[in-house]
């Protein structure tokens, strides 16, 4: 695979002139004969919080494309008139692209940037509408400010200008449809598949790791075996190699967050204190290691409260983990929670896809679009308070370990349901709109096969 990732920097100011000169002189650029397999990808943003960005990138260059992938390191949006000139630099250099994927939100300054470069360089303009940015602003102004409306507005204006429009639900497709007269395909979010269920040696390892670092997965200190290589969760016989799951062993309970407004985790703490009431009552339940992971800005807040807590049979840990352990550690949970309230009601969660890419059961916040995601009895629960949720922790974990209640079934269900992945669902919606546009560029109808690319690494 062959990417060109292009880290943003702040030091690129002084560029300004030169830029717009370059940038009015791009158009009169000749064309190569390969600039149709050419493509550019946009995220005004933190590429690594923008995994479906990066799966776009890597479906395009699947498919032969040469992709261009530009975004920043860290969290900073850019949204200030000065930063038009470095993204503009950016766009221009890019090898004549047929294709500029822009991703919304962030769209300040984004979507009037590529516009204007698109049209300057005659190529197609794709959006990717993942929510809208407005909707975020008003979580912190109230839908009312006059910067929201303002948003609002030009969202609605130059979302028009695109070429071809993909969004994340069915529902989403519609609203643009209805309020704002742009037509777009749903492009549902799907798991890669290194979203899978956990072998138990792999489990084990992992949980060997995460002991090193954090409490609650190392094995009760009074309990010892000869022979034996301990976790909370798994055991190793060391002359075997064999590993089982630990008798007696707590639930592991997971969820994702970014710490931000939209998700309030008092929900998830409020229903745990309850579960522990129901425990102390003398309900037939199991103890439980809670994971939230994630980082963002109301982390430390949450982790005071959660120190607050004293809980006997919960233990509740807030871990950053490696990209290469999360999936790891979604296919060895035995119950993922979701707290995600989309901003617009339009969007769903992508940690509930890579959820249910596990196998893995979840229960999650209701909001207006959810059961494009979640069924509620087949795949999963969905609560609307912290009463609701612990409820529901106690319905399904009557039964643990035992695979025969509510959550065996429901993991039953996930995996005979024949989930699409991302690289078929891509390739059904909207492989044919680059093909289409790129066979209309150059008399090569196709891009050149995958095998005769160089292979290389995406530095993000």
């Amino acid at each position: 695979i062959r990417i060109k990732c292009v880290i943003l920097s702040w030091a690129l100011l002084p560029v300004a002139v030169v830029v717009l000169i370059f940038v009015l002189a791009s158009g009169l650029k000749g064309r190569d004969e390969l600039a149709h397999l050419n493509v550019c990808v946009l995220v005004l943003g933190d590429i690594g919080r923008s995994p479906r960005m990066q799966y776009h990138a890597l479906s395009l260059s699947r498919h032969g494309y040469n992709v261009t992938l530009i975004g920043f390191l860290g969290i900073y949006i850019l949204t200030h008139a000065l930063y038009l000139a470095p993204l503009f630099a950016f766009l221009h250099d890019v090898k004549c692209p047929p294709t500029i994927e822009c991703k919304n939100p962030p769209g300040l300054p984004a979507i009037a940037v590529t516009w204007v470069a698109s049209r300057f360089r005659g190529t197609q303009f794709i959006i990717d509408w993942h929510n809208y940015g407005y909707t975020i602003m008003a979580l912190t102004h109230g839908q009312n400010h006059f910067i929201v409306k303002i948003a609002k507005w030009y969202e609605k204006l130059f979302g028009c200008f695109s070429d071809h429009n993909l969004c994340v639900t069915n529902a989403m497709r519609e609203d643009l449809r209805k309020n704002w007269n742009i037509e777009a395909t749903t492009l549902y979010d799907k798991p890669p598949p290194i979203f899978r269920e956990t072998p138990l040696k792999l489990q084990h390892e992992l949980f060997i790791k995460m002991g090193s670092t954090y409490l609650p997965f190392r094995p009760s200190p009074d309990v010892t075996k000869e022979y034996m290589e301990l976790t909370a969760f798994t055991e190793r016989n060391t002359q075997t190699g064999a590993v089982t799951r630990s008798s007696g062993r707590p639930a592991l309970l997971i969820s994702s967050t970014s710490w931000t407004e939209d998700e309030d985790f008092s929900i998830l703490l409020q229903a745990l204190e309850e579960y522990e009431k129901f425990v102390e009552a003398g309900d037939k339940l199991p103890s439980l290691v809670c994971v939230i992971t994630g980082k963002g800005p109301q982390k430390e807040y949450y982790k005071k409260l959660i120190d607050s807590k004293e809980l006997q049979h919960i233990k509740i840990c807030t871990p950053w983990l490696e990209a290469e352990d999360y999936p790891v550690l979604l296919g060895s949970a035995d119950l993922g929670v979701c707290l995600h309230k989309s901003s617009s009601g339009l969007d769903l969660p992508m940690k509930v896809v890579d959820m249910f890419g596990c196998c893995l059961p979840v229960c999650a916040i209701h909001f207006q679009c959810l059961h494009e995601l979640v069924k509620h009895e087949e795949n999963g629960l969905i609560f609307k308070d912290s009463k609701e949720l612990s409820e529901q922790l106690k319905l399904l974990f009557s039964d643990f370990p035992s695979d025969q209640g509510k959550l065996g079934i429901f993991r039953k269900n996930l995996r005979e349901s024949g989930q699409c992945r991302w690289d078929e669902n891509w390739d059904q919606n909207v492989l044919p709109l680059i093909k289409e546009h790129s066979a209309r560029q150059t008399h090569f109808p196709n891009p050149v096969p995958p095998h005769t690319l160089t292979h290389g690494c995406c530095h993000c």
